[in-house]
Parts: structure tokens; C-alpha cells; sequence
């Protein structure tokens, strides 16, 4: 058998990191789970997210991977900017906070605001944007929210692809995954209803 040197490209530092990362996440939302009817552990999405990051990158980048990670525990966990500036540093808060949705405003005022602010993440926030949605689409295809009935799942995928339609640089091997669940997920939509990722 012929032995292969690991990859070097990732530092045993932003290893470490990355791990600390996962746990610190881990531990923040102990308490919750996903809204499916698995109603599996909620970190489970966090480290999906990270690792659609982590497959679409062009080069190593191990604050990215963990901002993914962390992308909800400012929104769910009670975390703010400063505790993510002290664990991690400036550059994984900034990039948190950027994906962040003000909970103090109403729930479809949130989601208006994803839909006017998506042009204006920066590339790497819209990495993670994406990764998200594809993570959330998946979801709707494999365990959807309890509760939910067709329309209301018809009508968070088409807000999504609202969303994925206003990124300006978006990945583009996370894009053809987002198209393609888009599209098996708009099959269950009326007629008259037009694609909006695309």
C-alpha cells in the first residue's frame, strides 16, 4: 500500500481553532434542536454549514469555517459581539455579525431585510449566507418543521431563493447546489409560480 503525506494546507493552530469552535457552538445551543420532525440536535446544522464552507473554498481560510460555525449564536445563544471578539477575534465577530438578523425586530421585517441587505455581505459573509440556505433547504426536504404545512414550506423556499438571488459573488459551487434544491422543492409549487434563484 502506498502511504501519502497528509495535506499540509491547514495549520495544526487553525485545527485547534476550528475544534474550539465547534465545541464553543456546541455548548451554546445544548439546549436546542432543529424545528424538523427528527428534531435533531441543533449543532448538527452548524456543522453542515461549516463544512459546505469549508468544501467550497479556493485556499484555507479556518475564520471563515469557524464564523460558520458560530453563524447563529448571536441570534439563539445570547453571545455577543465582544465574548466572540474575546474566544476568537475581531475578524470572526465581524463576519458573525454580518450574518446576524436583529431578533428585536419583528420576524417578517427580518426577513425582509435579509432579502435588501444580501447585496451588500461581503464575499465571505455570503458564503456562509448560502451555505445556511442550503442547509435549510435540505432540511425541508428530509425533515420539515414541524407544523409546517406545504405553503408555508413553498413559501420559506421561495424567500430563500429571494435571498441566494441577491448575493452578488456567490460561490458558485454552493449556487449549483442551491439551484438544484430549489428546483426539486419548487416541483411541489403551483402552477404560475416562477423561479427567483436564477
Amino acid at each position: 500500500m502506498v502511504q501519502t503525506e497528509a495535506p499540509t494546507s491547514l495549520s495544526l493552530e487553525s485545527l485547534q481553532r476550528i475544534l474550539h469552535a465547534a465545541q464553543y457552538a456546541a455548548e451554546k445551543h445544548a439546549q436546542q434542536r432543529r424545528k424538523g420532525a427528527t428534531a435533531e440536535p441543533y449543532v448538527n446544522h452548524l456543522l453542515e454549514v461549516a463544512r459546505l464552507v469549508s468544501e467550497a473554498l479556493q485556499k484555507p481560510d479556518a475564520n471563515l469555517v469557524i464564523a460558520a460555525l458560530l453563524h447563529d449564536v448571536v441570534e439563539d445563544a445570547g453571545v455577543t459581539r465582544d465574548d466572540l471578539v474575546a474566544a476568537f477575534n475581531e475578524d470572526v465577530a465581524g463576519l458573525v455579525m454580518e450574518v446576524t438578523d436583529d431578533k428585536s425586530l419583528p420576524k417578517h421585517e427580518r426577513k425582509r431585510l435579509q432579502v435588501e441587505n444580501a447585496p451588500h455581505k461581503t464575499v465571505r459573509a455570503q458564503m456562509i449566507k448560502l451555505a445556511d440556505k442550503i442547509s435549510n433547504l435540505r432540511a425541508m426536504l428530509t425533515s420539515p418543521p414541524a407544523g409546517w404545512d406545504q405553503q408555508r414550506r413553498r413559501e420559506y423556499v421561495i424567500w430563500a431563493g429571494h435571498v441566494v438571488s441577491g448575493l452578488t459573488s456567490p460561490s458558485p459551487r454552493l449556487l449549483t447546489e442551491f439551484r438544484a434544491l430549489y428546483v426539486e422543492l419548487l416541483d411541489t409549487l403551483p402552477e404560475g409560480q416562477s423561479p427567483c434563484a436564477g
